[in-house]
Protein backbone atom coordinates (compact mmCIF):
# COMPACT_ATOMS: atom_id res chain seq x y z
CA UNK A 1 0.00 0.00 0.00
CA UNK A 2 1.21 3.19 -1.02
CA UNK A 3 0.52 5.83 1.69
CA UNK A 4 0.60 9.59 0.79
CA UNK A 5 0.39 12.32 3.85
CA UNK A 6 0.18 16.07 3.40
CA UNK A 7 -0.44 19.16 6.59
CA UNK A 8 -3.69 19.97 7.73
CA UNK A 9 -3.99 22.94 4.82
CA UNK A 10 -6.33 23.19 1.68
CA UNK A 11 -3.47 23.47 -1.00
CA UNK A 12 -1.80 20.39 0.74
CA UNK A 13 -5.07 18.50 1.11
CA UNK A 14 -5.35 19.09 -2.60
CA UNK A 15 -2.06 18.50 -3.88
CA UNK A 16 -1.95 15.49 -2.39
CA UNK A 17 -5.16 14.13 -4.09
CA UNK A 18 -3.40 15.23 -7.08
CA UNK A 19 -0.63 13.08 -6.83
CA UNK A 20 -1.73 10.22 -5.17
CA UNK A 21 -4.77 9.96 -8.03
CA UNK A 22 -1.63 10.22 -10.42
CA UNK A 23 -0.16 7.26 -9.18
CA UNK A 24 -3.14 5.61 -9.14
CA UNK A 25 -4.12 5.68 -12.14
CA UNK A 26 -0.57 3.58 -12.47
CA UNK A 27 -0.99 1.09 -9.88
CA UNK A 28 -5.22 1.30 -9.29
CA UNK A 29 -6.76 3.45 -6.57
CA UNK A 30 -7.22 0.01 -4.16
CA UNK A 31 -3.45 0.59 -3.68
CA UNK A 32 -3.68 4.00 -2.45
CA UNK A 33 -4.41 5.70 0.49
CA UNK A 34 -4.41 9.24 2.21
CA UNK A 35 -3.79 10.85 5.66
CA UNK A 36 -3.47 13.85 7.50
CA UNK A 37 0.17 14.49 9.26
CA UNK A 38 1.23 13.72 12.04
CA UNK A 39 1.53 10.26 11.50
CA UNK A 40 1.81 9.12 14.65
CA UNK A 41 3.18 5.69 13.47
CA UNK A 42 3.81 4.10 10.23
CA UNK A 43 2.79 0.32 9.51
CA UNK A 44 5.81 -1.78 8.40
CA UNK A 45 5.21 -2.97 4.72
CA UNK A 46 3.45 0.55 3.58
CA UNK A 47 4.88 3.11 1.83
CA UNK A 48 4.87 6.70 3.12
CA UNK A 49 4.84 9.95 0.80
CA UNK A 50 4.92 12.94 1.93
CA UNK A 51 3.35 15.72 0.11
CA UNK A 52 4.03 19.82 0.08
CA UNK A 53 1.37 22.03 -0.94
CA UNK A 54 1.37 23.42 -4.54
CA UNK A 55 -0.91 26.22 -5.22
CA UNK A 56 -1.10 24.66 -9.50
CA UNK A 57 -2.08 21.23 -8.70
CA UNK A 58 -4.47 22.32 -5.80
CA UNK A 59 -6.50 24.64 -8.20
CA UNK A 60 -6.08 21.72 -11.17
CA UNK A 61 -8.48 19.66 -8.26
CA UNK A 62 -10.58 22.09 -7.24
CA UNK A 63 -11.62 23.19 -10.82
CA UNK A 64 -12.14 19.77 -11.92
CA UNK A 65 -15.06 18.87 -9.03
CA UNK A 66 -16.59 21.94 -9.69
CA UNK A 67 -16.34 21.39 -13.41
CA UNK A 68 -17.45 17.51 -13.43
CA UNK A 69 -19.47 17.15 -10.27
CA UNK A 70 -20.32 20.71 -9.08
CA UNK A 71 -20.27 23.52 -6.46
CA UNK A 72 -21.92 21.94 -4.17
CA UNK A 73 -19.81 18.89 -4.20
CA UNK A 74 -17.03 21.20 -3.87
CA UNK A 75 -18.35 22.86 -0.95
CA UNK A 76 -18.98 19.34 0.53
CA UNK A 77 -15.02 18.84 -0.02
CA UNK A 78 -14.32 21.95 1.35
CA UNK A 79 -16.01 21.12 4.82
CA UNK A 80 -14.64 18.07 5.13
CA UNK A 81 -11.08 19.50 4.60
CA UNK A 82 -11.75 21.09 7.81
CA UNK A 83 -12.91 17.97 9.75
CA UNK A 84 -10.48 16.76 12.52
CA UNK A 85 -11.64 12.90 11.81
CA UNK A 86 -8.64 11.01 11.36
CA UNK A 87 -10.25 9.23 8.53
CA UNK A 88 -11.43 12.79 6.54
CA UNK A 89 -8.70 13.02 3.93
CA UNK A 90 -9.40 9.29 2.83
CA UNK A 91 -13.29 9.91 2.27
CA UNK A 92 -12.57 12.71 0.57
CA UNK A 93 -10.85 10.73 -2.38
CA UNK A 94 -13.24 8.05 -1.98
CA UNK A 95 -16.08 10.52 -2.17
CA UNK A 96 -14.32 12.21 -5.56
CA UNK A 97 -13.78 8.54 -6.95
CA UNK A 98 -17.54 8.10 -6.95
CA UNK A 99 -18.38 11.85 -8.01
CA UNK A 100 -16.14 11.64 -11.30
CA UNK A 101 -17.58 8.45 -12.10
CA UNK A 102 -21.28 9.65 -12.04
CA UNK A 103 -21.08 13.42 -12.45
CA UNK A 104 -23.60 16.23 -10.05
CA UNK A 105 -26.01 12.90 -9.14
CA UNK A 106 -23.29 12.00 -6.80
CA UNK A 107 -25.17 13.80 -4.02
CA UNK A 108 -28.02 11.96 -4.59
CA UNK A 109 -26.86 8.42 -4.34
CA UNK A 110 -27.61 8.42 -0.24
CA UNK A 111 -27.35 4.31 -0.02
CA UNK A 112 -23.49 5.31 -1.03
CA UNK A 113 -21.34 4.75 1.99
CA UNK A 114 -18.39 6.95 0.50
CA UNK A 115 -21.31 9.63 -0.23
CA UNK A 116 -23.19 9.32 3.50
CA UNK A 117 -19.66 9.57 5.06
CA UNK A 118 -18.80 12.85 3.19
CA UNK A 119 -22.44 14.60 4.15
CA UNK A 120 -21.42 13.11 7.96
CA UNK A 121 -18.70 15.36 7.75
CA UNK A 122 -19.96 18.32 6.11
CA UNK A 123 -22.68 17.70 8.84
CA UNK A 124 -19.82 17.83 11.86
CA UNK A 125 -18.34 20.90 11.05
CA UNK A 126 -21.08 22.73 10.30
CA UNK A 127 -22.29 21.88 13.34
CA UNK A 128 -19.37 23.00 15.28
CA UNK A 129 -18.94 25.94 13.10
CA UNK A 130 -22.74 27.33 14.08
CA UNK A 131 -21.80 26.15 18.32
CA UNK A 132 -18.68 28.73 17.88
CA UNK A 133 -20.54 31.13 16.51
CA UNK A 134 -22.48 31.60 19.79
CA UNK A 135 -20.00 30.56 22.14
CA UNK A 136 -16.95 33.15 20.45
CA UNK A 137 -16.34 35.78 23.04
CA UNK A 138 -14.14 38.74 22.17
CA UNK A 139 -11.74 40.56 24.60
CA UNK A 140 -11.73 44.39 24.15
CA UNK A 141 -7.79 45.76 23.59
CA UNK A 142 -8.55 49.89 24.50
CA UNK A 143 -11.93 49.42 22.53
CA UNK A 144 -9.25 49.57 18.97
CA UNK A 145 -9.76 45.69 18.28
CA UNK A 146 -11.48 43.12 19.36
CA UNK A 147 -9.78 39.48 20.19
CA UNK A 148 -11.12 35.91 19.90
CA UNK A 149 -9.81 32.74 21.50
CA UNK A 150 -11.19 28.96 20.08
CA UNK A 151 -9.75 25.63 20.55
CA UNK A 152 -11.96 23.86 18.27
CA UNK A 153 -11.72 20.45 16.95
CA UNK A 154 -12.52 21.05 13.24
CA UNK A 155 -10.35 24.07 11.42
CA UNK A 156 -13.87 26.64 11.50
CA UNK A 157 -11.84 29.40 12.28
CA UNK A 158 -12.85 30.89 8.81
CA UNK A 159 -16.27 29.85 8.84
CA UNK A 160 -16.66 31.39 12.21
CA UNK A 161 -15.05 34.46 10.73
CA UNK A 162 -17.41 34.65 7.74
CA UNK A 163 -20.09 34.62 10.31
CA UNK A 164 -18.91 37.86 12.38
CA UNK A 165 -17.70 39.82 9.11
CA UNK A 166 -21.59 40.30 8.90
CA UNK A 167 -22.45 41.19 12.27
CA UNK A 168 -18.59 43.93 13.16
CA UNK A 169 -17.86 44.98 9.73
CA UNK A 170 -16.43 48.38 10.77
CA UNK A 171 -14.14 46.94 13.54
CA UNK A 172 -10.80 45.94 13.92
CA UNK A 173 -10.83 42.37 15.08
CA UNK A 174 -9.58 38.35 14.79
CA UNK A 175 -10.37 35.47 15.68
CA UNK A 176 -7.46 32.76 16.92
CA UNK A 177 -7.45 28.49 16.91
CA UNK A 178 -5.34 27.91 19.57
CA UNK A 179 -4.95 24.90 18.58
CA UNK A 180 -3.29 25.02 15.04
CA UNK A 181 -1.50 28.71 15.61
CA UNK A 182 -4.12 30.33 13.26
CA UNK A 183 -6.17 33.51 13.14
CA UNK A 184 -8.81 34.87 11.22
CA UNK A 185 -7.84 38.59 11.05
CA UNK A 186 -10.63 41.40 9.59
CA UNK A 187 -9.37 44.68 9.58
CA UNK A 188 -11.88 47.14 9.75
CA UNK A 189 -13.82 47.88 6.74
CA UNK A 190 -12.06 45.12 5.14
CA UNK A 191 -12.03 41.14 4.01
CA UNK A 192 -11.40 38.37 6.18
CA UNK A 193 -7.34 36.41 5.61
CA UNK A 194 -5.56 33.48 7.74
CA UNK A 195 -2.94 34.51 9.36
CA UNK A 196 -0.47 31.64 10.51
CA UNK A 197 1.15 32.59 13.71
CA UNK A 198 4.73 32.12 14.53
CA UNK A 199 5.39 30.76 18.31
CA UNK A 200 6.45 34.72 19.43
CA UNK A 201 2.93 36.04 17.85
CA UNK A 202 1.16 33.74 19.52
CA UNK A 203 2.15 33.63 22.95
CA UNK A 204 1.94 37.56 22.91
CA UNK A 205 -1.75 36.83 21.69
CA UNK A 206 -2.69 34.36 24.70
CA UNK A 207 -2.05 37.49 27.11
CA UNK A 208 -5.20 39.27 25.38
CA UNK A 209 -7.17 36.72 27.52
CA UNK A 210 -5.97 38.81 30.70
CA UNK A 211 -7.37 41.99 29.57
CA UNK A 212 -10.86 42.73 31.33
CA UNK A 213 -13.11 46.07 30.89
CA UNK A 214 -16.50 47.25 31.60
CA UNK A 215 -17.75 44.87 28.64
CA UNK A 216 -16.35 42.23 30.09
CA UNK A 217 -17.87 42.98 33.66
CA UNK A 218 -21.23 43.20 32.12
CA UNK A 219 -21.52 40.70 30.73
CA UNK A 220 -20.40 38.75 34.01
CA UNK A 221 -22.83 39.98 35.36
CA UNK A 222 -25.42 39.62 33.17
CA UNK A 223 -24.96 36.20 33.54
CA UNK A 224 -25.39 35.88 36.99
CA UNK A 225 -28.32 38.11 36.77
CA UNK A 226 -30.32 36.01 34.04
CA UNK A 227 -29.64 32.48 36.27
CA UNK A 228 -32.65 31.45 38.24
CA UNK A 229 -31.05 29.23 40.77
CA UNK A 230 -34.10 27.36 41.34
CA UNK A 231 -34.23 25.93 37.91
CA UNK A 232 -30.35 25.22 37.68
CA UNK A 233 -29.59 22.17 35.51
CA UNK A 234 -25.80 21.65 34.77
CA UNK A 235 -26.64 18.56 32.80
CA UNK A 236 -28.63 20.33 30.48
CA UNK A 237 -26.26 22.99 30.44
CA UNK A 238 -23.24 20.37 29.74
CA UNK A 239 -25.37 19.47 26.67
CA UNK A 240 -26.35 22.72 25.52
CA UNK A 241 -22.56 24.80 25.92
CA UNK A 242 -20.14 21.51 26.63
CA UNK A 243 -16.85 22.01 28.92
CA UNK A 244 -14.40 21.68 26.38
CA UNK A 245 -16.29 24.94 24.65
CA UNK A 246 -15.83 26.61 27.62
CA UNK A 247 -12.14 27.35 28.23
CA UNK A 248 -12.81 30.96 27.11
CA UNK A 249 -16.03 31.70 27.57
CA UNK A 250 -15.57 35.23 30.13
CA UNK A 251 -18.92 34.12 32.13
CA UNK A 252 -17.15 30.62 33.04
CA UNK A 253 -13.50 32.14 33.75
CA UNK A 254 -12.67 31.65 37.06
CA UNK A 255 -12.18 35.51 38.71
CA UNK A 256 -8.96 36.50 39.94
CA UNK A 257 -8.46 37.20 43.34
Amino acid sequence: MKIYTCKDRLEDIMTCIYDAWSEALRIGHDQIQLKKEPILQQTMFDEYVHVDGDNVKAEKVIRSVRRDISDEAYLDVYYATLSAEEDALQAIYNFLRVGFAVGSKVLEQYSNPHVMRMLELRRKVGNESHHFNEFARFQSLDRKVYVSHLEPKSDVVMLVGRHFADRMPSEHWMIIDDNRKTACVHPKDGTNYLRYLTDDEFESLRKTEQYEDEYTKMWKTFFQVVAIKERENYVCQRNLFPIWKRKHAVEFRTPKI
